[in-house]
């Protein structure tokens, strides 16, 4: 199937060309139809998959075929409210690219800087709001905003709106919502109670779940360090030395952790900087720029301030700190390997975090491929796991990679270095 089988108007197929897609992802071509007809959808589909086009493309579709019945100024017609100021912004840039060729006018409006440039932006009247849910509350409590004319809204990344802490604000921009309406939620997880959650929210909904061949991204190796939770900095620092030029994103379970890597870093002379959301907006927008351009090799975040997070070519993700949720590291290492790029995801793993480990392989039916011993392993965290943690496990995969050598470089072949690391086997 190509995009034009799909119905779309002229103008966004044109749009989509010059982008140099053809052909739709598995979740484009089942949810776009759905939403051409203008049903309700809730759409679980891995992180690289191209969620964004399939709710931006039927809704910009809509507007511009629209566009000739409406007369005055634009009013927002469509409201796409999404967790963080980056995967707004990253929005926001994919609405506007697929819109190209149409009048549709959008724009991004989030919380961290002053509002007077939102505003303005504003003013001419747009078609499509991409927000966060705070800014999204203060302007419509200042009367800025009205959503009376609000005919398609969409949740991105609706486990993480629903979930940690929005569910209050989305409620209350639920109730100011036109009862007539299209609905979508879009997420790379979609916990049994978020689902629960969604059926309030949404009307009479259709669902498409895109379920890859395995439960992490294929083109993602894994491997996985033991490692004492004092020496986990020593061996990022180990990792990050030997590789000088690869692009590294660290995963930091807290904000005060992300901030103490960036220290430790600092102390072995490594550059890096750290986004969470104690960081301003002109701090996180800046550090983001400066790593997808390649002037900042290693960037630190924690799990809600990486959503929006696409840089083409990152050599490898390090989940320093293993998630407590095993879906959230499937999300981690889907940041690395997007689109026809392979990638490399190392994780440390303390004593506390074998437990997490296991939650993990077993989500993922495999087991994470276990590094080469390293040097930062101490007689008290040694790699060796004892019986009571084997009996935990399941029979290894016979597909887990094989090493070539014993080395713990991560050069990947979309990076400048050219040497792919293949996790060992234990013995």
């Amino acid at each position: 199937m190509t995009f034009k089988d799909l119905g779309i108007a002229l103008p966004i197929l044109k749009a989509i060309d010059e982008q140099g897609y053809t052909n739709p992802t598995p979740i484009q071509e089942q949810a776009i139809p759905i939403l051409l007809n203008h049903k309700d959808l809730l759409g679980v589909a891995q992180t690289g998959t191209g969620k964004t086009a399939a709710f931006s493309i039927p809704i910009i579709h809509h507007l511009h075929t629209n566009e000739q019945h409406t007369q005055g100024k634009k009013r927002i017609k469509a409201l796409i409210v999404t967790p963080t100021r980056e995967l707004a912004i990253q929005i926001g840039e994919n609405f506007t690219a697929y819109s190209k060729h149409t009048n549709i006018r959008n724009t991004v409006i989030f919380g961290g800087v002053k509002q007077q440039r939102q505003v303005n932006a504003m003013r001419p009247g747009v078609d499509a709001l991409i927000a966060t849910p705070g800014r999204l509350l203060d302007l419509m409590n200042q009367g800025i905003i009205s959503l009376r004319d609000v005919q398609y809204v969409v949740l991105d990344e609706a486990d993480q709106m629903l979930d940690m802490g929005f569910i209050h604000d989305i409620k209350k921009i639920i109730a100011k919502l036109p009862p007539k309406r299209q609905s979508l939620f879009f997420s790379a997880t979609m916990p049994k109670d978020i689902v629960t959650l969604s059926r309030k929210i949404l009307g009479d909904f259709e669902r498409v779940t895109i379920q890859p061949k395995q439960a992490t991204a294929e083109k993602v190796e894994q491997g996985i360090y033991f490692v004492s939770k004092l020496n986990k900095p020593k061996l990022l620092i180990h990792l990050i030395e030997e590789n000088p030029e690869a692009s590294v994103l660290v995963f930091s379970r807290t904000k005060h952790g992300a901030n103490k890597i960036v220290k430790k870093l600092a102390q072995a002379d490594i550059n890096s900087a750290a986004i969470h959301g104690n960081k301003s907006q002109t701090a996180r927008q800046k550090a983001l720029g400066a790593f997808k351009e390649g002037k900042l090799n290693v960037l630190v975040a924690t799990d809600i301030a990486a959503r929006g997070i696409d840089v083409e070519d990152l050599s490898l993700v390090v989940n320093y700190d293993l998630p407590n949720v095993p879906e959230t590291y499937v999300h981690r290492i889907g940041r690395t390997g997007r689109a026809s790029a392979s990638g490399i995801a190392l994780s440390f793993c303390d004593k506390e975090e074998r437990a997490y480990l296991r939650d993990i392989e077993k989500l993922i039916k495999q087991e994470v491929p276990r590094m080469p011993e390293h040097q930062f392993v101490d007689d008290g965290d040694s790699q060796t796991e004892s019986e009571e943690e084997k009996q935990h496990q399941k029979p290894r995969s016979s597909s887990r990679p094989k090493s070539r050598h014993g080395s713990s470089n991560f050069r990947g072949k979309n990076n400048r270095n050219t040497n792919k690391p293949r996790p060992k086997k234990r013995d």
